[in-house]
């Protein structure tokens, strides 16, 4: 049952990552393009990322309620109409409507990161590092895919009379709707409720039964600080490494080489973290994720401002630091969280990891304005560092 659920998940993933790309693509500079102001390109990342907070919330709650299979077939058609509500709005150049989906096509960000604890419902607990990262290198697939669509899906729309940019929001539309479609067809036996039938108590590899409330609660926290972390050096770190490229006269075409391979350290790496998550354990890989973004921090802050090679190693090494602290946290709060709560406890963690990457995003910008791009990695680095041993302790004592 566990393989067919993971085997379902994956597929809805590989969809939802090309849609997934198309914010990340071409949001900020369709945003700009149609509020006529760079300095307003940043409202598109900020709309995608308040939906995703909010969304990550409603899907938690509603895969609770009825089951993993209606909240992320919710989730995915909240930003399919999101995405399809951005193509209109640049149909009709209408400012109002563009803001309103742009934070619904958020919906299909939040989603997309809720679809690792649906193949980890039924996973044993030895294999569910495993199992989330399965899902992870699958959404790499689409994610990957959706932005070399750029220009077929630009000439599409001006085909019929729309935008160019506009064209990957409406591959995005049918990209979201495919996999919910997939999800509603094919999920199941729903795979959280699966885990709460009396059956699966009698099965060790579920661990369907309740941890005691104490013991559960450092083990969430635990993973939740993980991820939450991690995000936030993360974004804050990423962001900024764009805007001092150009600073320093770097080109579309380098700054573009830097990002892509951040973001291939970001999911790439997922089946072998897997593995060091079951094998290893959960905390002694998340200690490596903060050493990591340590080390991202340091190589960052001490590359020459032309070096495109030790850029793109710190860029390398926080995606990386990043994977191991989702991978990791993800897994304690599965491990941890009882089963009758276990989905809405996975959305308000959700819901604060989506918060604390806006709040790197803005953050990152001012203390570099204040600082530098040097003080900037430093500060993520050591934050990073700074939380192994609260993790550390809360994990042992959860254990």
């Amino acid at each position: 049952m566990h393989q067919r659920t993971l085997s379902v998940v994956m597929a809805s993933q590989v969809f939802s990552g090309a849609g997934l790309a198309a914010g990340v693509t071409v949001g900020a500079l369709l945003a700009e393009q149609m509020l006529g102001a760079g300095a307003l390109a940043g409202m598109a990342a900020a709309l995608s990322t308040g939906g995703s907070a909010v969304a990550a919330l409603a899907v938690g709650r509603l895969s609770q309620r009825l089951g993993r299979r209606s909240g992320l077939v919710a989730g995915y058609a909240a930003g399919a109409l999101g995405a399809a509500g951005v193509v209109v709005a640049a149909a009709l150049d209408s400012v109002v409507l563009l803001l309103i989906s742009l934070f619904a096509y958020g919906a299909g960000t939040a989603t997309n990161l809720q679809a690792r604890y649906a193949g980890a419902d039924l996973a044993a607990p030895e294999r569910r590092g495993r199992a989330v990262s399965a899902v992870l290198v699958t959404t790499t697939v689409g994610a990957v895919i959706g932005p070399n669509l750029v220009a077929a899906g630009g000439r599409a729309a001006e085909h019929f009379g729309l935008p160019a940019l506009a064209g990957l929001f409406a591959l995005a539309a049918v990209a979201y709707a495919f996999a919910g479609v997939i999800l509603f067809l094919l999920l199941r036996p729903d795979p959280l409720l699966a885990s709460r039938a009396p059956q699966a108590h009698a099965i060790p590899a579920v661990t369907a039964t309740a941890a005691p409330a104490g013991t559960a609660s450092r083990g969430v926290i635990a993973g939740a600080a993980t991820m939450i972390l991690s995000q936030l050096v993360m974004v804050a770190v990423m962001t900024m490494t764009p805007v001092h490229m150009r600073a320093h006269g770097h080109d579309l075409a380098a700054t573009g080489l830097v990002i892509s391979l951040h973001i291939a350290a970001m999911y790439l790496p997922s089946l072998v973290t897997g593995i060091l998550v079951d094998r290893v354990g959960r905390a002694p890989v998340a200690v490596a994720s903060g050493v990591t973004l340590l080390a991202a921090g340091l190589v960052a802050a001490s590359a020459p401002d032309d070096s495109v090679a030790l850029l793109s190693a710190a860029l390398i090494l926080l995606g990386l630091g990043w994977n191991l602290g989702l991978v990791a946290g993800t897994a304690m709060i599965t491990d941890a969280a009882p089963v009758e709560g276990r989905a809405r406890i996975q959305g308000n963690v959700d819901l604060l990891i989506a918060l604390a990457g806006a709040g790197g995003g803005l953050a990152s910008g001012l203390v570099m304005t204040a600082t530098s791009y040097a003080a900037l990695a430093i500060t993520g680095g050591l934050a990073g560092l700074a939380l192994i041993p609260f993790v550390v302790g809360r994990a042992r004592k959860a254990g």
